[in-house]
């Protein structure tokens, strides 16, 4: 997952014009993007829309890497089960990667299609009917 992107709703492959939002390492190597406004973005959304959504996003992802009680205890279950556990139930990382898809989703419907923008997942999730 190194980085999201903004592009051209409306185009064919050869012409993409893609606008590649850079991850944040200003906190080590948790998943965070920068929230600095692409200046090819100018005319079609605004600057605190994007930021928002940016926001929202690493929110998210930096809710998927918190490690609590929850995470313990998957992580338990799977040492006692081999591993088999994860055939019967959903992790809490999985079923936050789940939310961030529906998310960029809802975001594309409601804010940045009827822009021409399309917001792409950085970790496309195949099991998410959403997608």
């Amino acid at each position: 997952m190194s980085e999201t992107s903004l592009h051209n709703s409306e185009h064919s492959a050869s012409l993409a014009n893609k606008v590649f939002i850079q991850r944040d390492y200003t906190d080590g190597t948790v998943c965070k993007f920068q929230t600095k406004f692409p200046s090819e973005l100018e005319s079609r959304v605004s600057r605190t829309l994007f930021e928002d959504t940016v926001k929202t996003l690493n929110n998210y992802y930096a809710e998927a890497e918190k490690i609590g009680g929850q995470s313990y205890l998957e992580g338990c279950l799977a040492c006692l089960t081999i591993y088999l556990i994860f055939l019967c139930i959903e992790t809490r990382y999985e079923k936050v990667l789940k939310n961030i898809s529906r998310y960029i989703q809802e975001q594309n419907e409601k804010v940045y299609a009827p822009r021409g923008l399309l917001i792409t997942d950085p970790i496309p999730d195949s099991s998410c009917p959403c997608t």
